[in-house]
C-alpha cells in the first residue's frame, strides 16, 4: 500500500483567541515546577489548534520521546482498524492464534480468553505476565504468555498486563503479515504526517505492544485530538466512531477498594487500552509522566512527556489549573496583555539547568585520562575515565556495548550519541562540575527518554567511588548503586 502524508503541522494560535487563560497556563506551569515534577514537554490543544507548548530545553519539539505504555492505545487502535477490516473479531479466541505455542492441555479459563478481554486488561491473570516473557529462554514471548495460570475467568477481574498488549500486536502480525508498526504506517501514521516512528519489538520480531513506540510530543496531540474528533481527520473517517466509543468508556471496573476512588485517576474504569479519567475526560498514559489527555466536555488536548515518579500530580495539576479555566469560547487574543506577554517568557525560558560549574579541581590534572577499573555495577560498566579541556570534558566507559564514549560541557550541555542503557544508542546531552576539590558531578540527560543518569565520582589516591543514580526507575532498588573503581 503507498503511503501519503497528507498532515501538516497543527495550527497555532494565542490561547485567549481559543478560551484559555494565559494566567491559567502560567499557573499550570509554575505548579509543575513548583513541585518538581520533571516535565520535558507539553502541548495543550483547544478546538484542535495549539494554544500552548513548550520544552524544557535542552529537549526540543522534534526529539521523539519513549512513550512506555501510552503505547498501549496505538496497539488498541490498531485493533480497531484491523476489526473494522475483518481480519478478526474481538470475540476470537487467542489460543486459537497460537496452535503451535498453546499448552498440551487448556485450562477452562484460558481456552475462555478473546480479544476483548486482552483489550481490557481482564485476561484474568493474577500477576502482569510481562516479567515471564521477557525472560523466556528461546525468546518466544506467546508461548510464555500462554503457559501461565489463568486463576480469574476472563473478563471479571482487571490487572494491569503488559504482556496482554504483547499478545494483541502478535495476532495482528499473525493475520495481516505485518508488524503493527508497518500496518499503522499507511492507515495511522501517515495520514497524521507523523514521520519515523519507532517500535521496540520481541526477539522474533513482533513489535512489542505494550511499550516501546516513540514519537513526538505534537504526535501525540495529534493521536489524541484524532480520537476527540471521533476518528475524523482532514475529512477522512480514519476510525469508527463505535470504536472510538467503546475504546474509551469504562469496559472494566479497576477500582482496587482503596478508600482514594474519589481523587485517584487510577479507579475510574479502564476501555480498551484507555484509561477513564475524573471530570469526564480519559487518556492514554505511559510510566514516568508520558500523557496524551483527552478533555471531550472541553474540546481539549493535552500532550506531556516527563521523567517524573509522581503522574497524579501531574494529572491534578491539569484539573486543578487547566480544565476549569476552558470555559469561555473563542475571543480576544489577548496579545498585547501582560498575561500573554508573562506566559510567552515563562515558555521561552523552560529548561532544565545543568549544575552551576564551580572552579575547577586541581585533581583535574591528576585524573586526567586515567582509567579506573571498576567492580560489579548494574549497568556493567567495566572501566570509567574522564579527560578534560578548557570547556568540556570525554567521559569513556567500558559498557555492554563496547567502549563508549559520551561528551561533557562544562556548567552547559554538550551532544553526544552512546549506548549505555539497553545496548541502545540513546542521544545524550551532558554536562559535568566539580562539586568539591575531590567529588566530580557528571549529569546525563537520555533526551529521547524519560531518564537521567548522575554519576558522582569522588577520586582517591588510586581509586575512585562511582554514585550513579537515576531519577526515576521501575525498581526502586535500581535507582542508585554505588561502585568502587581502581586505577587500571
Amino acid at each position: 500500500m503507498k503511503t501519503v502524508r497528507t498532515a501538516s503541522p497543527l495550527p497555532r494560535s494565542l490561547p485567549e483567541a481559543q478560551g484559555v487563560p494565559s494566567t491559567a497556563i502560567s499557573a499550570f506551569l509554575n505548579a509543575m515546577e513548583q513541585q518538581q515534577l520533571g516535565l520535558h514537554s507539553f502541548m495543550l490543544l483547544r478546538h484542535g489548534t495549539v494554544a500552548a507548548e513548550g520544552w524544557w530545553s535542552p529537549y526540543r519539539p522534534e526529539l521523539p520521546h519513549s512513550l512506555f505504555s501510552l503505547s498501549k492505545s496505538f496497539t488498541s487502535t490498531a485493533v480497531g482498524l484491523a476489526a473494522a477490516e475483518g481480519l478478526f473479531s474481538l470475540q476470537d479466541k487467542v489460543v486459537g492464534f497460537f496452535p503451535e505455542d498453546a499448552p498440551a492441555e487448556i485450562s477452562p479459563k484460558l481456552a475462555l480468553m478473546d480479544i476483548s478481554h486482552l483489550l481490557m486488561m481482564g485476561s484474568g491473570h493474577t500477576e502482569d505476565t510481562a516479567s515471564h516473557m521477557l525472560g523466556s529462554e528461546d525468546g518466544n514471548w506467546a508461548r510464555a504468555f500462554l503457559e501461565l495460570p489463568v486463576l480469574k475467568t476472563p473478563g471479571t477481574h482487571f490487572l494491569y498486563n503488559t504482556g496482554a498488549t504483547y499478545m494483541l500486536s502478535a495476532i495482528l502480525q499473525k493475520v495481516s503479515g505485518l508488524t503493527l508498526l508497518e500496518y499503522l504506517e499507511p492507515r495511522l501514521f501517515a495520514p497524521l504526517g507523523i514521520s519515523n516512528p519507532t517500535w521496540e519489538s520481541c526477539p522474533r520480531g513482533i513489535n512489542a505492544g505494550g511499550f516501546g513506540l516513540s514519537v513526538t510530543t505534537e504526535d501525540i496531540a495529534k493521536f489524541g485530538q484524532l480520537y476527540l474528533q471521533q476518528g475524523m481527520w482532514n475529512g477522512r473517517q480514519l476510525l469508527s466512531r463505535e470504536w472510538i466509543a467503546s475504546a474509551t468508556s469504562r469496559q472494566i471496573d479497576n477500582h482496587d477498594g482503596s478508600t482514594d476512588a474519589g481523587t485517584s485517576d487510577w479507579s475510574q474504569g479502564y476501555g480498551y487500552l484507555f484509561w477513564r479519567c475524573r471530570h469526564g475526560a480519559y487518556r492514554a498514559d505511559g510510566a514516568f509522566g508520558q500523557f496524551c489527555i483527552v478533555m471531550p466536555e472541553q474540546d481539549a488536548v493535552l500532550a506531556i512527556t516527563s521523567g517524573s515518579s509522581d503522574m497524579q500530580s501531574i494529572m491534578n495539576g491539569v484539573w486543578e489549573h487547566l480544565l476549569p479555566a476552558m470555559k469561555t469560547e473563542p475571543g480576544d487574543t489577548g496579545s498585547g496583555s501582560a498575561a500573554a506577554a508573562e506566559l510567552t517568557a515563562l515558555l521561552d525560558h523552560l529548561s532544565i539547568p545543568p549544575e552551576r560549574p564551580h572552579s575547577a579541581s586541581a585533581l583535574e590534572s591528576v585524573v586526567d585520562g586515567n582509567a579506573y577499573r571498576l567492580e560489579e555495577n548494574p549497568l556493567q560498566l567495566g572501566s570509567f575515565a574522564v579527560s578534560f579541556d578548557d570547556s568540556k570534558a570525554v567521559l569513556t566507559l567500558q559498557a555492554m556495548s563496547g567502549e563508549q564514549t559520551v561528551t561533557l560541557g562544562r556548567g552547559e550541555w554538550a551532544e553526544s550519541s552512546a549506548q549505555i542503557l539497553n545496548h541502545a544508542t540513546n542521544l545524550i546531552m551532558a554536562s559535568f562540575t566539580w562539586t568539591t576539590e575531590d567529588k566530580l558531578k557528571l549529569t546525563l540527560l537520555f533526551v529521547e527518554t524519560p531518564f537521567c543518569l548522575s554519576m558522582e565520582a569522588t577520586f582517591g589516591e588510586s581509586s575512585v567511588v562511582l554514585k550513579q543514580q537515576f531519577n526515576v526507575s521501575m525498581s526502586a532498588k535500581d535507582l542508585e548503586a554505588v561502585t568502587v573503581g581502581h586505577l587500571a
